[in-house]
């Protein structure tokens, strides 16, 4: 104790005396260097407090700061009181630790960090001279950053330096283009150097971003590809409501000429996997195909909105976001949460006001199945994390320990949102964890807090930017957070649902990854994913409304064809990208063609074992399955949404050498092909003609007639295969079509 005081008191003469040192020193500046503003910013640009460095948990070489200075009170107190005062020297700031380390005249494991010349050390020197000013709480805080220009169109080679401005609470504003640290979004297109010059190396749109002091800002690149496109090209283009005019408008934009029209058959195989997760009958396919009435693409729209497998497809994706498992619930409780969902899926339920009954949940576990979801995420913090992710597509797990290191978030503001969770409460549901009893009781307390681990103290609950609630309020948080979250004017609730939506039907979001919406994160087309929110906003949240009005944009009919003025389309949406099928869409579709469904019998747990279940019967499908970890060694080899946390990531569309081995050796195709009571035992007993079989086949796996050399093969080897042989040759023709890139792929 006395030792400390020693200190302290040794450390205030210090002080003292370099403030009269100050007076003198040819180095010191007109005005005081702040800590807040001219300090930090350095260390953050010199990658001094990066979690590489000083600003790992355990620091280094003894020397801890905060994670890009989100704790600046902390770092202040570590550089100039720590290890009694040795980082500085007030009498001659040259030989402090501060100074000579990272300009490495002192060894410097972390190396050379900026010059003795440079203006860095000329501000710390300055700042130490000065008697090192403390960090000051009360100093006008920076609200936002601006980066100029914002957009700038540019050519192959070409360079351009920005200029960031960043704006204070109280009105003032700086250049802090030097201290900024800067990141090329897409560094395909541009690159960006330490002092903000930007040079061109690739064509397309691309964006870099820049922070400083825990603010980004962003500026869009646009180098259009070297192709030149007629105006009437866009101009004459199909256009049938604002998706087509705005996608056109960055096509011309970029010099990117938009692919043909896709044929009918095309077109409703994609429609009907995209809306409902199945295939036509070749009924439905040759209907449509032969139909010549104009509004048919759109009367196929309201068709498919209204059918009961929506219900099916939909309730599954929101399951998935959800985290419908049985390795989190019991049966009884996964059973009334999916039957919940399906209920407001099937009524068409404004999504805003599905979110807001699911965030605000109270009661019984089986009685109000969305009270499910707070058993899923039984601790503040992860309700936080789960919430900001599924609604917001926002992460916000990396400011649970320290400032975002890539968005806006603070530390207090990942507590002060977890707050907002701090007084939900369970009781009951005890016993067998397998068992489907026992009832778990959800509900709000009146009092309770969750404590700030920095500050020993908790944070006024608060959604993220937005004002603190009454921390004495004993009403339940939740109303006030749900309120919030689903206004029309919290825009990254609206474009997270947009977002989702769109990358459903097109099979890239404008934002990717589809649930990760932060501002170094920008969308593809901002206009078009602005206009997508401001639709939903109009039409109050109705999803059917935002769906139909993608299925009937000639954006979503156009075809996948590359031509040679698109082929470096990889995003703009100038034809449509191909995409495997989903894990359970694909299983559906291969019992859909070869008439013979998988069996649901048992469940995998967390241990590894097995366990009978029931209540899945003969004929359910891949995409009515309630519990995500129902065991198929099929959705699991090809992707399945395992649903252990929120987030996309979860499901896998990459194709696998396993992937191969099992469609040509497994049993999923091979062994349906070859049963007795499938569909080619039942087509063979009608003995059709070798034509009718091919057609047959061609139609119910891709949805079109077979082409001239495919019919003729096929037919040839037909007409001259013996009897015996007849079903081989009729299974590895149906093989054949359920391996090709065809039917595997929406395209």
């Amino acid at each position: 104790m006395r030792s400390n005081r020693q200190s302290q008191m040794r450390f205030l003469v210090l002080i003292a005396l370099g403030i009269i040192v100050a007076a003198h020193h040819g180095a010191q500046a007109d005005e005081e260097i702040s800590f807040n503003r001219d300090v930090l910013p350095i260390l953050a640009k010199s990658g001094c407090n990066s979690g590489g460095c000083h600003g790992a948990l355990a620091g280094k070489g003894g020397f801890r700061l905060s994670l890009f200075g989100y704790d600046p009170q902390a770092d202040y107190l570590t550089i100039t009181r720590e290890s009694r005062g040795r980082r500085v020297d007030l009498f001659d700031p040259g030989s402090s630790l501060f100074l000579t380390k990272p300009t490495t005249a002192i060894a410097h494991k972390g190396g050379k960090r900026f010059d003795a010349t440079g203006d860095e050390y000329k501000i710390l020197a300055t700042w130490i001279s000065q008697g090192c000013p403390p960090y000051n709480p009360d100093e006008s805080p920076i609200e936002f950053l601006e980066v100029s220009p914002s957009e700038s169109v540019l050519n192959l080679g070409d360079s351009r330096t920005v200029t960031v401005t960043a704006r204070y609470a109280d009105g003032t504003s700086r250049d802090v283009t030097r201290w900024c640290r800067f990141t090329s979004i897409d560094e395909t297109v541009a690159t960006i150097d330490e002092r903000g010059v930007v040079a061109i190396i690739g064509r397309g749109e691309g964006a870099i971003s820049a922070w400083f002091s825990s603010k980004i800002a962003l500026a869009r690149v646009v180098v259009p590809f070297a192709t030149q496109i007629p105006p009437e090209v866009y101009s004459n283009a199909p256009r049938n409501n604002v998706i087509d005019d705005l996608v056109l408008e960055q096509l011309e934009k970029l010099h990117l000429k938009p692919s043909p029209s896709a044929n009918d058959a095309t077109f409703i195989r994609r429609a009907y996997l995209d809306t409902i997760g199945r295939l036509p009958s070749p009924e439905e396919a040759s209907v449509f195909v032969a139909d010549r009435s104009p509004g048919k693409h759109e009367r196929l729209a309201d068709l498919l909105l209204a059918r009961p497998e929506f219900i099916d497809y939909w309730t599954y994706k929101w399951s998935d976001v959800f985290l419908l498992s049985g390795a989190k619930l019991r049966p009884n409780a996964i059973d009334v949460y999916y039957g919940w969902i399906r209920d407001r899926v099937s009524i068409n339920m404004p999504w805003d006001q599905l979110v807001r009954e699911l965030v605000t949940a109270k009661g019984s576990s089986i009685e109000n199945g969305a009270t499910n979801f707070f058993a899923v995420h039984q601790d503040p913090e992860t309700m936080a994390e789960n919430v900001s992710q599924a609604f917001l597509s926002l992460s916000i797990g990396c400011a649970k320990c320290h400032n975002h290191p890539l968005e806006k978030w603070t530390n207090d503001q990942y507590y002060a949102f977890a707050n907002l969770f701090s007084r939900v409460r369970a009781k009951g549901w005890g016993g067998d964890p397998r068992s489907g009893s026992g009832i778990r009781t959800l509900y709000s307390e009146d009092s309770g807090d969750l404590i700030q681990p920095r500050t020993g103290r908790p944070l006024p609950p608060a959604p993220l930017d937005a004002e603190s609630l009454d921390p004495n309020d004993p009403s339940d948080r939740r109303e006030s957070l749900a309120r919030w979250l689903t206004a029309p004017e919290n825009p990254s609730f609206t474009r997270s649902i947009a977002n989702r939506i769109w990358a459903n039907f097109l099979g890239l979001g404008l934002v990717e990854p589809i649930d990760d919406l932060r501002t170094s994160n920008p969308a593809t087309n901002e206009k078009l994913l602005a206009a997508l929110a401001e639709h939903l906003r109009a039409h109050r949240y109705d999803l059917k409304s935002l769906m139909r009005l993608i299925l009937v944009s000639n954006t979503y009919r156009r075809s996948s064809e590359v031509l040679p003025e698109n082929k470096d389309d990889l995003r703009w949406h100038a034809r449509a990208y191909p995409k495997r099928l989903m894990a359970e869409v694909l299983s559906d579709a291969i019992s859909d063609v070869t008439g013979v469904h998988d069996s649901f019998t048992e469940i995998a747990l967390n241990d590894g074992s097995t366990e009978k279940i029931t209540g899945y019967g003969s004929d359910t499908r891949a995409m009515q399955l309630r519990d995500s970890a129902v065991k198929n060694y099929f959705l699991k080899t090809f992707g399945r949404n395992a649903r252990d946390i929120t987030c996309e990531c979860e499901r896998s569309h990459q194709p696998s050498l396993v992937q191969v081995l099992h469609l040509a050796n497994g049993s999923t195709i091979n062994d349906k092909l070859s049963s007795q009571s499938g569909r080619i035992t039942a087509l063979l007993a009608a003995d059709p003609k070798p034509e009718e079989l091919v057609r047959q086949a061609w139609m119910l796996c891709l949805s079109r007639m077979p082409s001239e050399t495919e019919r003729k093969e096929f037919e040839a080897m037909l007409t001259t295969a013996a009897a015996p042989e007849k079903r081989q040759v009729v299974e590895d023709m149906y093989w054949s079509l359920l391996t090709s890139r065809e039917f595997l792929f929406r395209h």
